[in-house]
């Protein structure tokens, strides 16, 4: 997991056209809550949050003019035209705390022989885990399997200290034998010549 350091500004200004400024400006606006205080808007610099992001539930040391806080990133929301941050809401989480995170699945192992198909049912699964040691990925093995064959989610391969927040016969991969494809009229073998 990422850790990464990243200097905040208090927001002072609000409303559409100041978060416009703010992004003109390379600053992208936010909001840090959690651990029932109150929430405080911030602007972040845009390409260090977008370098932090690439990371999934990175940890980030947030300096907020002089005050440090941990927090994870909890919802991004982009402009979907041209992937550009918009705005991000942070969650403060301590050292110890067990928070509930989704991680991406990454799938390993060869098929067993023969002409399969890979479904990936899910992408991500929602796990918990310390806040300062969240999982980048699970994986999720289909070395030797063939048709007809799944990997739950309790077959993912976890890293210590995390559990699955899903049920667990949930189908996280389903594997299909491939179709051969049938000559459509007129094709292969056996064909009139025009």
């Amino acid at each position: 997991m990422a850790d990464v350091k990243i200097s905040a500004e208090i927001r002072k200004e609000f409303g559409k056209g100041s978060a416009r400024r703010a992004r003109r400006q390379d600053k992208i606006p936010g909001v840090i809550y959690g651990h029932r205080t109150d929430p405080v808007h911030v602007l972040l610099p845009s390409y260090d949050l977008m370098m932090a992001l690439k990371n999934p539930n990175v940890l980030i040391t947030l300096d907020v003019e002089g005050r440090k806080e941990l927090v994870i990133p909890k919802a991004v929301q982009r402009e979907i035209l041209v992937n550009r941050l918009v705005h991000v809401d942070l969650l403060v989480v301590k050292s110890g705390e067990q928070v509930h995170v989704d991680v991406p699945v990454h799938i390993e192992g060869d098929l067993a022989p023969g002409q399969h198909v890979t479904e990936q049912m899910l992408t991500t699964v929602p796990v918990v885990a310390e806040a300062t040691h969240l999982p980048e990925y699970v994986v999720a093995s289909v070395e030797g399997l063939g048709g007809g064959d799944h990997v739950l989610a309790k077959d993912l391969k976890l890293p210590a200290g995390t559990t699955l927040d899903v049920d667990d016969n949930e189908v996280v991969i389903s594997i299909s034998t491939a179709q051969a494809a049938e000559p459509r009229a007129g094709e292969g073998e056996g064909a009139e010549e025009a």
